[in-house]
């Protein structure tokens, strides 16, 4: 039973760490059309900005998880009004070769600049022991995780459901047009989500960083789960992305605690069932095209 509770744990916060970062790439995809391929790289820059903020004085590990998401986002400001924005008149195409270039390019940067070593980020002291929880030690930083993704969960969620925000972003999900039509500024409602979305890509990265640590092409792996969450949960969702990064998150902890070597396997499996199943998702909306 303690090995089940301590995997459950895993499974909950790695589940929840994707949902931080896939929530933001699910809201980007529903409202501008644009699959940001350059997502997994605003996460690798955060995580490697809080390398950076950390070594040596773990203190400011409360600092970066700060300043390095509002720094990503940012970032993802200047791409989406100076890179994308010119593009979404071409078409899907063009804005996808765009950033996977744009990924391709951030590696390299990276790499050049970070060095291409493995790394990792140390937690402060209030974050590295252990909590009793129903008799039983589990990690407090994977316990923190928890919370924050829960906590984000139910922000998001009350946001897209019950506020006038939300409601022009389930429109625009429906129909781009008819929001521009009731004159709403769409392009300030694309550059904001979009800034949404490189903040909790950031985020995720400053989070996971402690637990995943930092190496060469995790951009791209991590890149790979977000687009699993993404078809399994459906567009646009918050509930949807929710549902998915936990049943992502469980089954390739347990999977790879009882099968290492089949953990992808199971994970595409699910993937392909729901897609069967469901093609929209789990709890997606059909976006206008």
């Amino acid at each position: 039973m303690d090995v089940i509770g301590a995997q459950l744990v895993n499974g909950l916060s790695y589940g929840l760490l994707l949902f931080v970062i896939t929530c933001g790439l699910s809201l980007v995809f529903g409202i501008l059309g644009v699959l940001n391929l350059a997502h997994g790289s605003l996460y690798m820059i955060g995580a490697y900005i809080a390398y950076s903020m950390t070594v040596g004085m773990s203190e400011n590990f409360w600092v970066a998880l700060l300043v390095a998401p509002i720094t990503v986002a940012a970032l993802a400001l200047l791409v989406e009004v100076i890179l994308l924005r010119p593009t979404y008149k071409l078409g899907h195409l063009s804005q996808v070769l765009l950033t996977f270039g744009l990924a391709y390019v951030i590696h390299d940067l990276v790499s050049s600049i970070w060095g291409s070593n493995v790394l990792s980020v140390s937690l402060p002291a209030s974050l590295s022991g252990t909590t009793i929880l129903f008799g039983q030690s589990f990690p407090t930083y994977r316990l923190m995780v928890i919370f924050i993704g829960a906590f984000l969960a139910a922000l998001l969620w009350g946001v897209q459901e019950k506020t006038r925000w939300g409601a022009i972003i389930r429109a625009g999900l429906s129909d781009k047009e008819m929001i521009g039509a009731l004159g709403i500024n769409i392009k300030l409602v694309f550059t904001a989500v979009f800034f949404i979305g490189g903040f909790l890509a950031g985020l995720g990265g400053v989070i996971a960083a402690p637990i995943l640590g930092l190496y060469p092409s995790m951009e791209f792996q991590t890149l790979i789960l977000a687009l699993v969450v993404l078809v399994i949960g459906g567009l646009g969702s918050i509930s949807g992305t929710f549902t998915a990064s936990i049943l992502v998150g469980l089954v390739e902890t347990f999977s790879k605690y009882l099968i290492p070597e089949y953990s992808m396997f199971f994970i595409f499996g699910v993937m392909a069932v729901i897609l069967v199943a469901k093609p929209d998702g789990l709890l997606g909306k059909k976006v206008a095209q």
